[in-house]
């Protein structure tokens, strides 16, 4: 068991788990937590190595895993390497997979920093069945052990593509890119979602960029009947990809 702070391997782990240079660099980045183990098992992705705090912990993994190198590590140090304040006691050490861009139902996410509301929208993202999602340079680093977290295993089943030119992915998308505002005429609820479309969404506080906007040709509204002026990123993400998925299950009847 590892229990000082000085060992060289658990500093590595710890490097990775503070730096989204390292995890770019190393093209590794951690997993927090047994259901984050076991959606990346499901999904037939490949656990590195699994870190755990307890004895009991390293049996269980062993026999789940018996092909992976468990590394025991004191409680403490576990905990320093998650993101929660009350960890599981399993992480895993896995390689970030490299994603396509091709995609018939996106989502443009430009600088939304804040991991938790990033982590949010790949989960409902995921949920509605969205294939591809492009992350602009300024967001948060999508790999980090918060967004992972946040994401409650989302990651598995999407391609992320960092660092993207979302006017680039904008101007070439196979469908139509909507964006939204408050007080736009046409409504989320009259257009058309049938086909290939992409969402795009932006900053927590200053929504998109000027330059993405000139790029998105269609503007829409989520009608609010209630006295609130907006909606946050994350829950207007979430209606428009709902909205999607409710008109193709009527296609479908």
């Amino acid at each position: 068991m590892i229990a000082s702070t000085q060992n060289v391997y658990f500093r590595q782990m710890k490097t990775l788990a503070d730096s989204a240079a390292a995890r770019r660099e190393q093209g590794k980045t951690l997993l927090d937590g047994e259901h984050l183990l076991e959606a990346w098992l499901a999904g037939g992705r490949v656990l590195q190595q699994i870190l755990v705090a307890d004895a009991e912990m390293e049996t269980y993994w062993q026999t789940r895993c018996p092909t992976v190198p468990v590394q025991r590590l004191a409680p403490h140090l576990l905990s320093a390497l998650s993101p929660v304040k009350t960890p599981t006691g399993v992480m895993a050490l896995v390689e970030i997979p490299v994603s396509s861009c091709s995609a018939r139902f996106g989502v443009l996410l430009e600088r939304i920093q804040d991991p938790g509301n990033l982590g949010a929208m790949l989960r409902s993202a995921a949920a509605a069945g969205v294939d591809t999602v492009w992350l602009s340079e300024g967001c948060a680093d999508v790999w980090s052990p918060k967004v992972l977290r946040g994401g409650m295993g989302a990651h598995v089943h999407l391609a992320l593509v960092v660092d993207a030119d979302l006017c680039a992915v904008a101007k070439t998308f196979p469908g139509v890119v909507y964006a939204t505002s408050p007080g736009v005429p046409q409504s989320l609820f009259d257009v058309d979602l049938t086909d290939a479309v992409a969402f795009a969404f932006g900053n927590e506080g200053s929504g998109l960029t000027p330059a993405l906007q000139t790029a998105i040709a269609q503007v829409i509204s989520i009608p609010m009947p209630g006295q609130m002026e907006s909606l946050n990123a994350a829950a207007a993400l979430a209606v428009c990809l709902f909205e999607r998925v409710r008109q193709q299950k009527n296609v479908r009847a």
